[in-house]
C-alpha cells in the first residue's frame, strides 16, 4: 500500500516547506524508495496561468503542459523526477470538479464541504498514488495553518489517517522559530501556537521541522518536544544554509531520513547521497565567478524567474563558477547610456520569457547590445523573439519589424500567430504548453551544446506566437541560423547567429528541465561561453546602435 507524508506550515508563509518536501523526497529516493509529490494550493484559481508573476512568482510547466506552482519545479529538480498535472491541486480545481459532479447529477441531496469537497481532495491523493506507482506520496499543503482557505485541505489530510491506516500516514509540520534581537534568543511560543492550531483541526504532528536563522540549542528542542507532544528526535533543526542544495544533507544529518523510514515501516536500502555531497561541496567552494545580467519584466521579484536562476546555478556548478546575477528591469533600458551603464560588465546576458509589451523595447536594445559587442546571449521564449526582432531590424534597416503580439499593424510581422491559432477576433487564444519535439540541426551551437549526434529533444513550451516563416530565407541569408525546428520543419524552435561566440534563442523554456547534477545543455553552453569573456566595467563599451 502507498504511504503518505503530509507537510503543513506554521507561523509564516514562505518558511521553506517546498524545499523541505523536495529534500525529504530526495532522502527517500536515495534509499531506493519510489516517490511522487503533490502541492495543494488553497487559492480559487484553477491554476496560476493567469496570475501576476509579482504575486505568484514563476509558473512552472510540467511535461504534460500543466501550469503549476514553482514548488513543483523544486520537487522535480531535487528528486530528479518528471511530474504531471496531478502534482498541483488548487481549491479552484476541487470546487470546479464538485460543481461539475453536481450538475451531472452524481450527488443526491445537499453538496457540502464534508464529505463532498474533502472526498474530491482525497481522490486526488489516491489517483496520484495509483498513476505514479509510488511507494510514498509526499503532499505539501500550501499556506499556513489557521488560514481559512486551507481548512478543507487540512480536514482531508486528517481523514486520510483513518482511510488508509495510521501506520501509512505521517504528518510533518514546518514552522518558524523567530529570533528576538533585543534578547538574543529564539522564541518557541509561535511554534506552540501553530501546533495547537493544527491540533484543533484534529492533526497531531509526528515531526516538527524548525526553521531558524540561528543555531537551535538542545534546550529549545526539549521545550518544543515537551509542549508540542513530539518525541525529541522528531524535533528537527533546520537552520538557514548558504545553498538550498545543502538542505537534504542537513536533514539526513539530523536523522529525518531514518526516522521517516522507521515510522512508515518502509523497506529501504542504505542512503546513497554522494552526488549531493559533491553538489553541496562545489556550491560552497567556487574558484571564480561569472557575471550574468538577467534583463526581464518582473525582476523586482526574483521568484518570477526561479527556474532561470537555478538553471544558471546548475551550469555554474558544472563549470565551477559562482553565478553573480544582476537583475535588470528592461523598462529602465531606454537609451544607449542606460545600456552601457547597466550591461558593460556583464559576461553574459539572459532575456527570459514574459507576456505583454511593457519593457519589450528595452529587451530589443539588450539583444542589439549583445550582438554588436559579441557578448554571450541566451534568449528564452520571448527572449528568442526579441532577438529575432532586433536582427530583423538590422537586416531590413528599419525599426518597423515586430511581433503582432505588440504591434498588429507592423509591415514586417516577423513573429506572429499561426493561422490555426487565430480566433474569430484575430487575437488568438491557443497556447503551446508542455513537451514538443525539436529537431536539432547539425554543425550548430545548439548541436554542440546538446551533444553532436543528438537529433531530437523534447522541450517544454509556454507561448502563443511563432516565427513567421515568410522571413526565414531572408534572415537566414543574412546570418541567422535556424538550428532547431519542429520535426516537420514548420516551426522554429532555436535560432542563433553564425558569427557570434554564443547568441542563441529558443522558443521553449529549457530552465524547466535543468537539474543540479545535470544542467540543461543550453544553459551549460551559455555559461561555458560567458566564463571566457573578459569584461572590465571601467572601459568604454563597444559601439551600440540606438
Amino acid at each position: 500500500m502507498t504511504k503518505y507524508i503530509f507537510v503543513t506550515g506554521g507561523v509564516v508563509s514562505s518558511v521553506g516547506k517546498g524545499i523541505t518536501v523536495a529534500s525529504i523526497g530526495t532522502l527517500l529516493k536515495s534509499r531506493g524508495i519510489a516517490v511522487s509529490v503533490q502541492k495543494l494550493d488553497p487559492y480559487l484559481n484553477v491554476d496560476p496561468g493567469n496570475m501576476s508573476p509579482y504575486q505568484h512568482g514563476e509558473v512552472f510547466v510540467t511535461e504534460d503542459g500543466a501550469e503549476t506552482d514553482l514548488d513543483v519545479g523544486n520537487y522535480e529538480r531535487f528528486i530528479d523526477i518528471n511530474l504531471t498535472a496531478l502534482s498541483d491541486i488548487t481549491s479552484g480545481q476541487i470546487y470546479s470538479a464538485v460543481i461539475a459532479h453536481d450538475r451531472r447529477g452524481d450527488f443526491s441531496g445537499t453538496i457540502q464541504v464534508i464529505p463532498h469537497v474533502t472526498g474530491e481532495i482525497k481522490e486526488r491523493f489516491k489517483k496520484l498514488a495509483a498513476d505514479s506507482g509510488a511507494d510514498v506520496v509526499l503532499v505539501e499543503v500550501g499556506g499556513t495553518v489557521g488560514d481559512i482557505e486551507c481548512q478543507p485541505f487540512l480536514e482531508a489530510i486528517r481523514q486520510m489517517r483513518n482511510d488508509v491506516g495510521r501506520d501509512n500516514v505521517l504528518y510533518i509540520h514546518v514552522t518558524l522559530l523567530p529570533y528576538i534581537a533585543s534578547t538574543k534568543e529564539l522564541k518557541t511560543k509561535p511554534v506552540q501556537h501553530s501546533v495547537n492550531e493544527l491540533r484543533r483541526m484534529g492533526i497531531q504532528p509526528d515531526v516538527i521541522a524548525c526553521r531558524a536563522d540561528y543555531p537551535i540549542s538542545d534546550s529549545i528542542r526539549d521545550k518544543i518536544s515537551l509542549f508540542c507532544d513530539v518525541e525529541r528526535q522528531a524535533v528537527i533543526p533546520l537552520t538557514t544554509v548558504s545553498s538550498v542544495y545543502e538542505v537534504p544533507l542537513v536533514l539526513e544529518k539530523e536523522g529525518l531520513g531514518d526516522l521517516v523510514v522507521q515510522r512508515l515501516g518502509l523497506g529501504a536500502t542504505a542512503p546513497e547521497l554522494s552526488n549531493w555531497h559533491h553538489i553541496a561541496s562545489r556550491s560552497c567552494n567556487y574558484e571564480q565567478s561569472v557575471s550574468v545580467a538577467v534583463v526581464g519584466k518582473y525582476v523586482e521579484l526574483e521568484d518570477a524567474y526561479y527556474s532561470v536562476r537555478e538553471s544558471l546555478c546548475h551550469a555554474g556548478l558544472y563549470h565551477n563558477r559562482k553565478i553573480a546575477i544582476s537583475w535588470i528591469q528592461s523598462e529602465s533600458l531606454k537609451s544607449r547610456s542606460d545600456i552601457e551603464a547597466k550591461l558593460r560588465s556583464a559576461q553574459g546576458i539572459v532575456v527570459p520569457g514574459g507576456f505583454g509589451i511593457r519593457g519589450v523595447e528595452g529587451m530589443i536594445r539588450t539583444a542589439n547590445y549583445a550582438r554588436e559587442n559579441k557578448i554571450p546571449y541566451l534568449g528564452l521564449s520571448l527572449g528568442m523573439q526579441v532577438m529575432l526582432i532586433e536582427f530583423s531590424r538590422f537586416v531590413l534597416q528599419s525599426d518597423k519589424p515586430h511581433s503582432t503580439e505588440f504591434d498588429l499593424e507592423t509591415p514586417y510581422p516577423v513573429v506572429q500567430l499561426l493561422p490555426e491559432q487565430r480566433t474569430a477576433d484575430g487575437l488568438g487564444s491557443v497556447m503551446r504548453l508542455g513537451n514538443y519535439a525539436c529537431h536539432i540541426q547539425p554543425d550548430t551551437q545548439a548541436a554542440r551544446a546538446y551533444g553532436d549526434g543528438t537529433n531530437i529533444v523534447l522541450e517544454r513550451h509556454r507561448h502563443r506566437y511563432e516565427v513567421n516563416n515568410d522571413y526565414r530565407r531572408q534572415l537566414g541569408d543574412a546570418g541567422l541560423v535556424f538550428s532547431g525546428l519542429s520535426p516537420d520543419g514548420r516551426l522554429v524552435e532555436i535560432c542563433e547567429l553564425h558569427d557570434h561566440p554564443w547568441m542563441v534563442g529558443c522558443q521553449f523554456h529549457p530552465e524547466f528541465r535543468s537539474r543540479p547534477n545535470r544542467p540543461h545543455p543550453l544553459f551549460n553552453g551559455f555559461i561555458g561561453a560567458a566564463k571566457d569573456v573578459l569584461r572590465d566595467g571601467s572601459q568604454p563599451a563597444l559601439p551600440l546602435n540606438s
